[in-house]
């Protein structure tokens, strides 16, 4: 099985970050950009699609940091 990929997601009034198909939330943090921050950095680590979510939950920002299922043509 593969790495999930990793969400950045308001959680109450809160953000946080959560794998694909995860309950729990982690790297709770007061600002979105502190949590994009460390989710960049852990997608990079761990070489997987990091998902970054606006306040009333769409995706607003999208990057890959592993196989990418579409990359860029030459």
């Amino acid at each position: 099985m593969g790495k999930k990929s990793i969400h950045v997601v308001p959680t109450g009034d809160r953000w946080g970050t959560i794998r694909d198909g995860g309950s729990r939330h982690s790297n709770l943090a007061d600002t979105q950009r502190e949590v994009i921050a460390a989710a960049r950095d852990q997608a990079r680590r761990d070489g997987v699609e990091l998902f970054i979510h606006g306040e009333k939950g769409q995706i607003r920002d999208r990057n890959s940091y592993g196989n990418d299922p579409y990359p860029p043509r030459g």
